[in-house]
């Protein structure tokens, strides 16, 4: 099969397309026939080796644990281990392949119990494959942090990234009045997204404003947690995407919730840009530019 490989760590252009064997599944796996995967931060924070923790875990000069990047993705299971019972040959499914990553290639095994599901028939590969890491990065926090009411206020920074995007629509979801931090050329966006209010924070630092918040979420880990506290509501939460944060087990079932919500439109995936397999190393580069809308996907075979 073919696969994106990268086998030092560097700019976009260490990513080159080899011939690697075909996985087999195990007892409890399924073989998923990749249709479409994205450029995560996970990814090109893995590609570059920063921060320094990435190479503790892949490897201290160079990768060696995994050199097939790609953390979610959605194509068709074409085979399964003699165990598994939710999925069968032909089924169109989506997840994350999590901290093993393998998701740029043709085809890659995931547990069954995994972060793994049935695609929602409404929504195309691409959107299916936009939806795990963003998706489950905010809906940690909302659905087991926040515990919002309707009508309480919560702010997200870093509003029209991948995890701000369904930041946004999930507070929504819940029914909080929604304030996004962003640039002023994604203020539409972010305002389609349901945002009730926009800050441009090359103009204004939201942490100076009048307003109180009783959810804080900054979605792509560039706020002061200290000065940020000084704008929450009493008994308001701040809560930041560089925690991390969910067992493999949560994320598992929270990426149930996640497809529901998918198939229901109550949140969608938002895909500024798509490229070819053979185009990866200029996804990387425009990702790296740091002012992508949502995600950037990349497409592995006939995506739909």
């Amino acid at each position: 099969m073919k696969a994106i490989v990268y086998e030092r760590y560097g700019a976009p252009d260490v990513l080159q397309i080899q011939e690697v064997q075909t996985p087999t599944p195990k007892a409890n796996q399924i073989l998923v026939q990749v249709r479409a995967t994205t450029v995560t931060a996970a990814d090109w924070r893995m590609r570059k080796a920063e921060p320094f923790p990435a190479r503790l875990y892949n490897g201290l000069f160079r990768p060696k644990r995994f050199n097939i990047l790609g953390m979610e993705l959605a194509g068709d299971v074409v085979a399964v281990g003699q165990d598994v019972t939710r999925f069968k040959v032909g089924d169109a499914v989506f997840g994350s392949a999590e901290l093993t990553f393998g998701a740029y290639a043709e085809y890659i095994c995931l547990p069954e119990n995994g972060v793994v599901a049935q695609k929602p028939e409404n929504i195309s590969y691409e959107e299916a494959a936009a939806s795990a890491f963003g998706g489950l990065g905010a809906l940690h926090y909302f659905l087991h942090k926040a515990k919002l009411q309707p009508g309480q206020k919560t702010l997200v920074y870093g509003a029209s990234g991948a995890t701000g995007t369904y930041a946004v629509q999930l507070a929504r979801y819940y029914g909080a009045q929604v304030t996004g931090v962003c640039s002023e050329s994604n203020f539409e966006l972010v305002k389609s997204l349901g945002a009730e209010q926009v800050i441009d924070y090359t103009k204004e630092d939201f942490t100076t404003r009048e307003e109180r918040y009783d959810f804080i979420f900054d979605a792509v880990g560039k706020t002061s947690p200290s000065a940020s506290r000084k704008v929450l509501a009493p008994g308001g939460i701040f809560a930041t995407i560089v925690k991390g944060g969910g067992s493999t087990k949560e994320r598992a079932n929270d990426f149930l919730f996640l497809r529901d919500r998918l198939a229901a439109g109550d949140v969608r995936a938002v895909i500024d840009r798509q490229y070819p397999m053979e185009q990866i190393v200029e996804a990387h580069r425009y990702v790296d530019q740091g002012h992508k809308k949502g995600n950037v996907v990349i497409l592995i075979g006939e995506a739909e």
